[in-house]
């Protein structure tokens, strides 16, 4: 896992005690990455985005990541470098808009005067973000094999059940269920503070010597 450098502390540090140009510095250091990330979502979800389309989700992500007083930089809890936090976190947005937008095409195609507009909740995305990221790095040393990947292009790619599941051979069901056993212990990463806890296991208690008779 790639480390939170002395540059990106400092980076960091500017933006939340808001520094002259630490912004600028903040946009011209990850935008490339953002660009990146949004391109890599398309391409695995078989998405045609054009280079506006790509400008207006680059634009959603920095105007995420500047809203509630830059929340989504005070949430980061310096356990990954930033650059990986923040692809994850461009990834999940990503995954939302291009949702939304085909929800908008779909409604306009039908002929639908009112537009349905998708609720954060109604995308994978959103659930995906319940997560922090740091939890799901912690759960993936735990993991080995199909376990370990299906965890990884979920959360990390922004994978659908359908995509892992083609990617991986495996039918979708067992897909879903590997992810409900994932999230069951990422509940239990988050609720132990650091990591999963460990099963207790109880001590026997010792038998007494049998009374001579």
């Amino acid at each position: 896992m790639a480390a939170f450098t002395d540059l990106d502390r400092d980076l960091l540090r500017r933006c939340l005690s808001k520094q002259p140009a630490s912004w600028n510095d903040f946009v011209d250091r990850f935008l490339g990455l953002i660009y990146h990330s949004i391109h890599f979502t398309a391409h695995l979800r078989s998405a045609r985005i054009s280079p506006e389309d790509v400008e207006d989700i680059a634009a959603e992500v920095l105007v995420q990541i500047l809203a509630d007083d830059f929340k989504v930089l005070r949430l980061f809890q310096k356990k990954s470098s930033l650059s990986t936090y923040l692809t994850v976190i461009a990834r999940r947005i990503c995954v939302h808009e291009l949702t939304r937008r085909q929800t908008v095409r779909e409604a306009i195609q039908n002929g639908h005067t009112r537009l349905i507009q998708l609720a954060p909740d109604d995308t994978e995305a959103a659930q995906k973000g319940m997560e922090k990221l740091e939890e799901v790095e912690a759960l993936l040393r735990k993991l080995a094999g199909k376990e370990r990947e299906i965890v990884r292009q979920f959360y990390l790619e922004g994978r659908t059940y359908e995509e892992i599941s083609t990617e991986l051979n495996l039918p979708v069901n067992t897909v879903g269920s590997m992810l409900g056993r994932a999230r069951s212990r990422l509940r239990a990463l988050s609720n132990s503070g650091s990591d999963i806890p460990a099963v207790k296991v109880p001590k026997l208690k010792k038998k007494k010597p049998a009374k001579k008779a």
